[in-house]
């Protein structure tokens, strides 16, 4: 019987993790009794909250939980414990890279500003690295509810702040509000800064958001993009272009655009070559971290180990991580194919 080995011990990159939505449940708890914050009972039970995000009602209560774990994050100590612990959950899954993504914006209010705020984030961010040995980035989002000129100022601090962790730039939050082609000045600012583009697209909304992905804000890669799988000419353009899709399974099914895991048009995209990054999106609303994305894609989707290895490969390939990083990873990687 051939030996299923542990997608943990996968060496792989995590390019697709949200902020607030990286902590720990217990962590909520404990900040939210720190700070004296009353968490609506979806945020305190023992099994992740009902969500169904397909409606703008969804939505709005997905958001609105989010906003309320986010206002549990009032002081330095509490970002810094974030941080390490999203670096440790990472590194218990296999991730030898991690980039995690925030709006600074959205945490200024309660760390004394904007810059206050995004040097807070980047010193827990290097002080977790340094510390746990896990090679970790930001990448800062700007909020498709916002003004376009929001994300512009954004973009401007982002490329500031490139020589201290920021690797990229991304745009979050409902994809059906707001037109990309509004945001393109912002992520040329950002790609003349020298940032990847790694927009939303793709999955609230069908194939259109993703090719505006592509056209307007000249992504390297797009947050999601399942939805691409329902064009044919689309997919084939992601995969001569050699954009990757970070894909997060578990989210896409909690938030309702698909019913179950294997509706997840995972086995559409590898087999039209279009690169794939799994990623964990929200695990504190969607109850599941980096390994059970690829659990999912062995169990749902009948990917094997050699499958598997290939989508680490391309997570790695598709991240801002130094050469050096790259390559143990990848060499990890075969070593974790060798392995009988």
């Amino acid at each position: 019987m051939e030996r299923v080995r542990d997608v943990r011990e996968l060496p792989k990159a995590h390019l697709h993790l949200h902020f607030t939505g990286s902590m720990r449940p217990s962590t909520l708890l404990e900040l939210a009794d720190k700070h004296g914050v009353h968490l609506p009972e979806a945020l305190t039970g023992a099994t992740p909250p009902k969500l169904r995000a397909t409606d703008e009602r969804g939505w709005f209560r997905f958001q609105r939980l989010y906003d309320m774990a986010r206002s549990c994050l009032r002081e330095p100590e509490d970002i810094q414990r974030l941080v390490r612990e999203a670096a440790e959950e990472d590194i218990r899954d296999g991730s030898g890279w991690l980039e995690i993504q925030v709006d600074p914006t959205s945490y200024a209010p309660r760390l004394g500003g904007l810059i206050p705020a995004m040097e807070i984030i980047l010193d827990a961010v290097d002080t977790a690295s340094r510390e746990t040995g896990l090679g970790m980035r930001v990448l800062v989002a700007a909020n498709r509810m916002k003004h376009p000129l929001d994300a512009r100022t954004l973009a401007r601090l982002a490329v500031r702040y490139a020589d201290r962790g920021v690797v990229g730039f991304g745009l979050s939050n409902d994809e059906r509000r707001g037109m990309a082609r509004d945001f393109d000045r912002a992520f040329a600012i950002a790609r003349e800064g020298g940032l990847l583009a790694a927009p939303h697209g793709g999955e609230l909304t069908g194939p259109a958001s993703v090719r505006d992905c592509l056209d307007d804000l000249h992504a390297r890669r797009i947050g999601h993009g399942v939805r691409a799988a329902e064009d044919p000419r689309l997919l084939k353009q992601l995969a001569e272009r050699g954009v990757t899709c970070e894909v997060c399974p578990a989210s896409n099914v909690a938030l309702g655009v698909y019913e179950k895991p294997e509706d997840v048009p995972l086995r559409t995209l590898y087999d039209a070559g279009v690169p794939m990054a799994l990623g964990a999106d929200d695990p504190l609303l969607f109850g599941s971290r980096l390994a059970a994305q690829y659990e999912i894609a062995r169990h749902d989707h009948g990917f094997d180990d050699f499958e598997l290895a290939e989508l680490a490969r391309q997570s790695v390939r598709a991240s801002a991580a130094p050469t050096d990083v790259r390559e143990k990873l990848l060499a990890g990687v075969d070593q974790w194919l060798a392995a009988t």
